[in-house]
């Protein structure tokens, strides 16, 4: 049975290019804009609280953060810090939650709890509303990353204890600054062309995927190696797919172990679409270890699950599908989910907070696009059997069995 639409969570008054899910916090955090041109289409990030209410997932806008003339088209999250990336430059913005304060009641004591909207008062007495946690917005740094003539920030990253901030552009060269100083400690020419994604994975190693087909592993500014997720394939020439994303990922049962997985898609289109292609590498030795089509729609965008279970893909064409990670298999998949291209998405973190907003469901995609829409996408729970049952199952077989060529062959015990 084909999964049910997914429900509308958010509708912000400008494109979507960029989602983040705040590991610790019921938070998630969508930015995007008209742009510089004179539309009338505002620019924007907005801070989003989630929430189980009915037993559904909700989202509630907390802040609308003012942008200016300025879209951001990437983002990066960590903690209360967002690197977001905005036309040439990379700005840095401090966010913090206060809790609202109670307001003080006609005998000078203080409310607890929320304040609710209430029905008409009386002349003279004020109407208190809902209140929700307020959300301040602090810019640190700004710092140019992209010098091409059509200047862009493409991909920006953390490490991972946050002490190193990657950014690459259309300009092909890749950035290292440190963080919080913004100090730019590195700066080289990683692609002929623009820079599609970046991944940081162990020992400060960065891979980068770009326009010119190639996928590089970097240590510092020294090429480790480039990546060819062909090499078993022959019947596949170079030149006919390019990297489109990467990312790190973990390995369930495994935690010394990493995975990196990328995207291919497509050069050219053609009147009878080739597949793209899902593969995972060895996060280490970086060998690859399986490789998969996932369809004919071009990828616009990847994810993955904290855990390393699943994969979320985005296409130019909105939908929007969930693979098993292990086995790069097809687990969700919803045509045209969104009305035009995936631009981002973002898995419900499995910490604690996450787990309550899953509500018993496996695992929850958010998917943002220029439509506008910020949309979710739960999965639920697989069934399965408990290891004693099949142990039991087991045993039964047996017996069955044994019994079985007793009775066909007589004295056969």
């Amino acid at each position: 049975m084909a999964p049910r639409r997914p429900a509308e969570l958010y509708r912000a008054p400008f494109p979507l290019y960029t989602v983040q899910l705040h590991p610790r916090r019921p938070l998630a955090i969508t930015a995007g804009g008209g742009g510089a041109a004179k539309t009338g289409i505002r620019n924007g990030v907005h801070f989003l609280q989630l929430e189980q209410i009915g037993g559904k997932l909700s989202a509630s806008l907390l802040h609308s953060h003012d942008t200016e003339t300025r879209a951001t088209m990437t983002m990066a999250l960590a903690d209360d810090i967002i690197a977001a990336g905005q036309d040439a430059s990379c700005h840095i913005l401090r966010f913090s939650l206060r809790a609202p304060e109670p307001a003080a009641g006609r005998n000078g004591s203080r409310e607890k709890g929320p304040r609710k909207r209430k029905g008409p008062s009386p002349v003279g007495q004020d109407e208190t509303q809902n209140q929700t946690s307020e959300v301040t917005v602090e810019s640190l740094h700004s710092v140019r990353t992209d010098f091409s003539p059509d200047a862009l920030q493409k991909a920006v990253r953390f490490n991972a204890d946050c002490s190193l901030l990657v950014t690459g552009g259309a300009d092909g060269f890749l950035r290292l600054w440190e963080f919080p100083s913004m100090k730019k400690t590195l700066e080289f020419k990683a692609h002929d062309g623009e820079i599609e994604d970046i991944a940081l994975g162990p020992d400060n190693k960065v891979v980068t995927v770009g326009r010119d087909f190639q996928c590089c592993v970097w240590q510092q500014d020294q090429l480790v190696m480039g990546l060819c997720w062909n090499e078993n394939l022959p019947g596949i020439p170079d030149k006919a797919y390019r990297y489109q994303a990467c990312r790190f990922g973990a390995v369930e049962d495994n935690a010394a172990a990493l995975r990196l997985y990328t995207v291919q898609v497509p050069h050219k289109r053609e009147r009878r679409p080739p597949p793209c292609y899902l593969t995972k590498w060895d996060g280490k030795s970086f060998l690859p270890l399986l490789t998969r089509p996932c369809g004919t729609e071009v990828i616009s965008c990847l994810s993955i699950s904290d855990s390393g279970t699943f994969l979320g893909l985005g296409t130019v064409t909105g939908s929007v599908a969930i693979h098993i990670a292990f086995s790069l298999q097809r687990l969700y998949y919803v045509k045209e989910a969104h009305g035009i291209v995936v631009t981002d998405m973002a898995f419900v973190p499995e910490s604690q907070h996450g787990r309550e907003l899953l509500a018993g469901n496996e695992a929850a995609l958010l998917s943002v696009a220029v439509d506008s829409r910020c949309k979710l996408h739960l999965l639920p729970s697989r069934r399965s059997l408990p290891v004693w049952l099949l142990l039991l199952l087991c045993a039964g077989l047996i017996v069955a069995a044994i019994l079985l060529l007793q009775l066909a062959f007589p004295g056969f015990l």
